[in-house]
Formats: structure tokens, sequence, C-alpha cells
């Protein structure tokens, strides 16, 4: 069992996507959840809290690198490990 004082603390910005430089491995060997408007979203990509938005893949369009083309959902974001 993970205790919580070993935890990093959650950044501000953070994304999953590893070429992001807002991307932090350390984080990522805890289960981090997110909240938006109160409702938990298991399909986040990145969030920055202090700015209010989350970016959320869309179902079918892509880039032109062939990644998932990312939608910006507003409202109030909270970030937190499960």
């Amino acid at each position: 069992m993970t205790d919580s004082s070993t935890r990093p603390t959650l950044p501000d910005r953070l994304s999953v996507n590893p070429r992001s430089k807002f991307y932090d491995a350390a984080i990522f060997e805890h289960e981090v959840g997110i909240k938006l408007n109160g409702k938990e979203r298991f399909d986040v990509e990145e969030y920055c809290i202090s700015e209010g938005w989350v970016k959320v893949a869309s179902a079918k369009a892509l880039d032109r690198r062939g990644q998932p083309l990312l939608l910006t959902v507003k409202g109030t974001v909270e970030a937190f490990y499960r």
C-alpha cells in the first residue's frame, strides 16, 4: 500500500503525452483522478487548474501527425490521487 507522504505534489498543469513539456513520469506511478465541474472524467489528456480547462481527445479526428485532436473543455478543475 502506498503512503500519501511519498506521492509527489500534483502540478498546476499536467499532460499524459510523454512528448509534452508538462509530462512527469513520477506522478503517473500513482493513479491520478480529474474532476471537471464536480464530475470525474476518465478521458483527460491534459489539464490546467489555474486556467480552468482540460483537454480531451476527439472521437475520430486526427492531426497531421496521426495523433487525436484535443478539444478544450472549460470549468472548475480538481486533480487528486485515487
